[in-house]
Formats: structure tokens, sequence, C-alpha cells
């Protein structure tokens, strides 16, 4: 048999409900059965149960289960409801019977942040956790945890008030929604990432577009003035021929010194051996102008590959001097460009997308010199694998950063500077080739990337 003054209910305060005083103090001289004999006993009429039968037979079958402490450090229990056996299946006498019982079935992980912060709950007078707790077959159930203060009449502690009441089923739904959301990030981070690597492969299209048309339209003026430059420089070259002669014809002339003076002083006031030089100079100079404009076009129409849309076997040399060439404004200033080519197969792949990937390494490898500096550029292959390496001497990539260079929209330049995209859509290209891009780097050396390429990519094949 046990008093029903072990639930502590005689410690209340004024504030507290009057009528639950009043049935305490009502049912104080009475005992209640045991939870065995509660059990066994055959259930009685409504009218006819005394209260406190009915009081115990309420708080026995109640969702959550009520407890007692000591309200010391070691909160050891005074009483447990007896459905603590049915949802956790341990019987309540066990449970108060240890007096570190509670503190042991704690979960290891959720004990500090509780013992931690336990003792608030005589300063704010209730606190509230929710944690892991072992029950009887070893396994964890998440329970919500109420406690409150009771305090006597001169406001001394009394005892601690618990209520523990299972959550299992709502902290899984929790989890579960917290994967879903987790799940549906990444799922709109990969749709971001396409459509960010969409806008930029339909900015690339409207460039390859843009340069075919303005290679066309270069090209044909390129074409005719480069064709009357040489007529030009045959002309020049018979006009000149046929002065000599000329003199020639006249000094030969007898009698006649008179007209070879007035010749040769015309010669003299014309500096024609100047203009025969001079003029051979500026077309040749035309002509190599000609020329760099036309390599420049047919570098814009081979980095752009305009209409590109299956993989094809493409010389990656030829690609990484189409795209240097492009570039070139943006390197020219900065850095000289030492080349160190090996020996290439041709690889499968998608040229115009490596091209932008080059482009890409190159402008940053640019951007990270300061003042002057290099930028080298190796290749090799080895087995079915090929190699590019472009390196730099700029200022390094701190080691925090590393790891997080590939991330879209990631940059440490200025706001307004850079999107942060460059590295991660390169990421993305040579990941659809199947390859591999490496970085290593060292703040104040420089940074050097490797981009690894099989011959023929899985897509590809």
């Amino acid at each position: 048999m046990s008093r029903f003054a072990g639930f502590g209910f005689s410690g209340l305060k004024d504030s507290d409900s009057t009528s639950v005083k009043a049935t305490v103090m009502q049912f104080e001289e009475f005992e209640f059965f045991s939870s065995d004999e509660v059990a066994v006993a055959a259930p009685a009429p409504r009218e006819a149960a005394s209260p406190l039968v009915r009081l115990q037979y309420l708080v026995d079958n109640t969702p959550a289960i009520i407890y007692c402490t000591v309200p010391s450090g070691d909160f050891k229990m005074t009483f447990v409801s007896n459905n603590a056996l049915n949802v956790l299946g341990y019987r309540p006498e066990d449970m108060v019977a240890d007096p570190n019982f509670w503190f042991d079935h704690i979960h290891p992980d959720d004990a500090p942040n509780i013992f931690s912060s336990l003792a608030l709950v005589f300063t704010e007078g209730q606190r509230a956790y929710e944690y892991r707790f072992r029950i009887a077959d070893g396994s964890y159930l998440w329970m919500h945890d109420a406690l409150r203060l009771i305090r006597d009449e001169q406001g001394a502690p009394l005892e601690v008030i618990g209520a523990l009441t299972d959550i299992t089923i709502r902290k899984t739904m929790e989890e579960s929604l917290q994967a879903k959301g987790e799940e549906q990030q990444l799922l709109i981070g990969k749709l971001q990432e396409a459509h960010d690597q969409l806008l930029q492969s339909e900015k690339m299209a409207s460039i390859g577009q843009l340069a075919a048309g303005i290679a066309h339209e270069i090209n044909n003026p390129v074409g005719f003035v480069n064709s009357n430059m040489g007529s030009l420089q045959g002309y020049v070259t018979t006009l000149f021929g046929v002065i000599d002669e000329y003199e020639r014809v006249i000094a030969a002339l007898p009698g006649q010194p008179e007209v070879g003076a007035r010749v040769a002083q015309i010669r003299e006031g014309a500096d024609l051996a100047f203009l025969k030089d001079d003029v051979n100079d500026l077309v040749k100079e035309s002509m190599d102008g000609l020329k760099r404009v036309k390599d420049i076009v047919q570098s814009l129409k081979d980095f752009s590959h305009v209409g590109e849309t299956e993989w094809q076997i493409a010389d990656l040399h030829h690609g990484l001097d189409s795209t240097l060439n492009i570039v070139s404004n943006e390197i020219k200033y900065k850095a000289t460009v030492e080349k160190h080519y090996g020996v290439l197969p041709q690889v499968k792949c998608l040229a115009s997308q490596l091209n932008q990937v080059f482009m890409n390494l190159l402008v940053n490898a640019s951007h990270a010199i300061k003042e002057r500096g290099t930028i080298t550029i190796r290749t090799g292959c080895a087995e079915d694998w090929v190699w590019i390496e472009i390196g730099d001497t700029g200022a390094g990539i701190p080691p925090e950063n590393l790891n997080r260079i590939f991330e879209p929209f990631f940059t440490t330049k200025p706001v307004g500077s850079g999107t942060g995209l460059g590295l991660s859509l390169s990421y993305g290209i040579v990941t659809k080739h199947g390859g591999k891009i490496e970085v290593a780097s060292e703040v104040g050396q420089g940074t050097r990337f490797t981009i690894r390429l099989p011959l023929v990519p899985p897509a590809a094949a």
C-alpha cells in the first residue's frame, strides 16, 4: 500500500487549483490500491468507485507517465505512475529504487544539454525537454518531459513533478520531413545549377552565333582586301620596274644629258628609293595584319563550334591555341604564356565546352596575377587518358577556400566582379566528359589546375 501524499500535492501553492487541493485534503486519510490490486480488481461501477480509486485509475491510464523526484541535484524518483510499465517496460518500483535511474537512461548525446540547464528549474520554476530515453528492450523512445518545481508554503523546494510523453511518432515524422526538405533543397540546388548551366549554354550558343555572323561578315571584306593587297603588291613591283627601265633608257640617250639630269632631279625630290622600300614594307605589314585578322576570326569560329550538338573527335591543342587567341587581351598585359605541349591523341569530346573550361581557367589565372607573372600550359597522355595542366604564379588560394571553389556562386572577388559560376560550370563540363579536375595551390606561390579526360567519355560511348 502507498499513501496519496506520495504525489507531493500537499505542497501546492495558493495559486494552484483550489478544487484539486480540496480533493487532496479529502483523500489524505485514505489508502488506495497498488497497481497489482487495481489490475486484478473487477471494475466497479463509476458511481460505486471511491474518488481515490478513480483518481488512481486515471493516473495509471493517462498517456503521460507522471513522476515525482526530490528537489536536489540527483533528482531521485519518489513516485512513478504505473503506466511506465506499458510505455517503457520498467516496473515503477524498480525505477524508484534506483537513485540514478533517470540519468542513466537518457541518451548520451542528449544528456549534456539537460544536465547543463537542469538547475534552471529552481529559478524558472519549470522546464521542458525532448530527449531519447532507453526502454527495457534496449531501444530508445523520444520523450517530451515537462518538469515543474513545487514549493511549500514557506517557498522552500518540496519536490519536482514531471510528465513524460512518448513523442517518437512525431519525431519520426519530423525527421522524415526534414530529410524530405533536405532532399528538396538538394534538388532545388541541382535545378538551379542546371538552370545556370542552361543559361550559360544559351549564352555560349548566342556568342557562337554572333561569332559565326561576325566571322562571315569580316571574312568577306578581309578576303577581297587580302586579294587586292596581293594585286597591289604586284602592281607596285611592276611600276618600280618600269621606272627603273625608264631611267636606264634615258641614261642611254645620246647627246641629251639635260634629260638625264632632270630625271635624276625628279627622283631625288620624290625620294624614290625610300618610297620603293617603304611601300614594300607597308604592303608586307598590311598582309601580316590581314593574316592576323583571319587567324582571330578562325579562332573565334573554332572556339564557338557553332551548331555543335554531338560528340566529335577534336585536337585539344588546337582548342587551347584558339582559346589563347580569344583571351589574349586579358592575358598579354599580365602574364607571359609558356606552352609545354606533349604528344596528345585526338579526343572524343564537345570541343566548344572544353574550350569554355580552358577560357575560364586562363582568365582566372590572369586575374590571380597582380603585377606580372607566368601562365604555364602543359599537356600529356597516360594510357587511355589525357591531361591538361594550367598553372599560374599568382596569389594562390587559401586552404579554407579550396574545398569551396567549385561551389556555384562561390567567389572571392568583389561584388560585381564575378558570378562564381566559372569553376562550377567547368567542373560540370569535365564531369560530363567522364573526367576530373584537380587543384593544387599555395598562397603567394600560385595555383595549378589539372584536367584529366578519357579518350572516349562514357557519355559519348
